[in-house]
């Protein structure tokens, strides 16, 4: 991969976006020029209509779900926003009492974000479920909770696998616990898909989120697939759209390229899968090596399997990650940033580490382009640039 200036780049942050699939590529730019929106009924109209409905039931086949429960939205920040919020709202105006929204600590801020929003704007009780020192959910602390009062539980959401460490999470003892009581489950699977097997039907979840740009579709694209019989109070009102919770209309064309890429994901997910478990077995062991005290984060053997996350003690991570991308390596923290000031990562805090180890992480997320040779560029210059972290930093 070459940047603006022909240099060569290694781009080793698949888990944020991943570049599109020639299949996508083509099966969007052959509806770039078509006219007509697919809610129209003249001949155009019901031309856009089929793309999107032949869209629709490539993504169902891919996931083991009907047609009728795939829901497009712009991506999944909506898709988790439309999931809690309208479980929520759905929910509390059935019965008042249901308040309670029960989340792993560990959730994306897709989630996180609106489950705030709903407790501090809402009446929602928002209750964050701990999680142990690998990233997993802690499923008898969430049984507890749950069981403490069921009847006042509105939902429960549990992502499939932790975008930032890779932890992979118990979602059917999650659903076990929850379907006993009759809570509806969602999980985004934003990271999940393409990577690891997802099934929406053998999940027995109420609700998940996708997105296209994370399996080499386009952006602005995504699903929330959630079962017909599921009630859900709408975000976006307007012309009546996608089962009346999501009025807008439709992007033909992005719809059709990200069929193309969910159908080729799934199709070559466990070669795909093996292929990056390899390379991130490569990088760990030579990452290992050369720096002893890296510490790898999350589950050893139960994650996802192009993510690989360090920890670099007495590095900051932001530091670490511009020395990096001078030499034209691109990864990502595992902080976000708020109002420009470094923040320490949620997900490594609600496993046990602190401030300072949270601040010193980075995380490489490998993806179809990557190579054997990007690895081996990366552990050739993680040595100095730790080096000169550690001293910017003393």
């Amino acid at each position: 991969m070459n940047d603006a200036e022909g240099r060569g780049t290694v781009y080793l942050d698949h888990a944020a976006t991943t570049p599109m699939v020639p299949a996508a590529v083509a099966a969007m730019t052959a509806h770039l020029a078509d006219i007509g929106n697919a809610s129209a009924l003249h001949a155009s109209g019901r031309r856009a209509r089929r793309v999107v409905e032949e869209s629709r039931e490539t993504i169902a086949q891919a996931l083991g779900c009907r047609p009728g429960e795939v829901v497009f939205t712009s991506g999944g920040t909506e898709a988790d926003n439309l999931a809690v919020k309208g479980l929520y709202w759905s929910r509390r105006a059935a019965d008042p009492a249901r308040r309670r929204v029960l989340a792993s600590a560990i959730e994306h801020h897709a989630v996180l974000d609106p489950l705030h929003w709903l407790a501090d704007h809402e009446d929602a009780v928002l209750e964050l479920v701990p999680v142990d020192a690998e990233g997993r959910l802690d499923t008898a602390a969430l049984a507890a909770t749950i069981e403490r009062d069921p009847a006042s539980v509105a939902l429960v959401s549990v992502m499939w696998a932790n975008n930032e460490v890779g932890t992979v999470q118990p979602l059917a003892e999650v659903v076990a616990v929850a379907s006993t009581h009759g809570i509806p489950v969602h999980s985004d699977a934003v990271q999940a898909l393409g990577v690891l097997p997802v099934d929406f039907a053998a999940a027995g979840i109420d609700a998940m989120t996708i997105s296209g740009h994370k399996v080499g579709g386009p952006l602005g694209v995504g699903a929330l697939v959630v079962r017909r019989e599921l009630e859900l109070t709408a975000l976006v009102h307007g012309g009546g759209q996608e089962r009346d919770v999501r009025s807008g209309t439709l992007d033909v064309p992005a719809v059709a390229g990200f069929a193309a890429a969910v159908e080729l994901a799934v199709k070559e997910q466990a070669a795909h899968a093996s292929r990056l478990a390899g390379l991130r077995e490569q990088l760990v062991s030579s990452v290992q090596a050369v720096l002893p005290d890296a510490v790898l984060n999350g589950d050893p053997v139960d994650r996802l399997p192009g993510n690989a996350h360090f920890s670099f003690p007495g590095c900051e991570g932001d530091s670490l990650l511009m020395l990096l991308d001078a030499r034209g390596i691109e990864c990502s923290t595992g902080s976000a940033c708020s109002a420009g000031v470094p923040q320490p990562s949620h997900v490594l805090l609600a496993m046990g580490r602190d401030a300072d180890a949270a601040r010193s992480s980075l995380r490489f997320s490998l993806g179809h382009t990557s190579t054997a040779t990007d690895v081996e560029t990366v552990v050739a210059a993680l040595p100095p640039c730790v080096e000169r972290a550690r001293a910017a930093r003393a």
